[in-house]
């Protein structure tokens, strides 16, 4: 099958690509790649922010001071979420899930912390791995 664009829901037997189309050019842009593996967008969050549900992978950095980061709940149970600490220029990152099945917050204060987390629609996040990141 050729490349084609869908602008519903789509089903196939070998995978399929998310992608966003730029109005003003025409081109598109490979937001996610489903297949055998999951390859996600990343988003780059420097400070205070909203962790985005429009890619797999949110990395963090910080600087100074403290930089407070909101999760909202997910959009179908099974999507998820990776956030990576991954440059510390001092502070401490602390998530804020709207829906947190393990605690309230999930902080970050080290490079290489992160934590793997799932949506499901009953607990909200579920926290499947946590790596030096602290879970409260």
């Amino acid at each position: 099958m050729a490349n084609t664009t869908f602008s519903g829901p789509v089903r196939s037997e070998n995978g399929f690509e998310q992608v966003t189309k730029n109005a003003t050019t025409g081109a598109f842009t490979t937001s996610a790649t489903y297949d055998a593996t999951i390859i996600g967008g990343v988003q780059e969050l420097s400070g205070a922010g909203a962790a985005d549900l429009t890619n797999l992978i949110t990395e963090l950095t910080t600087a100074g001071g403290a930089a407070a980061v909101t999760l909202a709940d997910g959009s179908t149970s099974g999507q998820v979420k990776i956030i990576n600490h991954i440059v510390d220029g001092g502070g401490t990152a602390t998530v804020t899930p709207t829906t947190f099945a393990n605690g309230t917050t999930i902080a970050f204060d080290a490079v290489g912390e992160s934590v793997t987390l799932v949506w499901n629609s009953t607990v909200g996040w579920v926290a499947t791995s946590v790596n030096g990141a602290t879970v409260a």
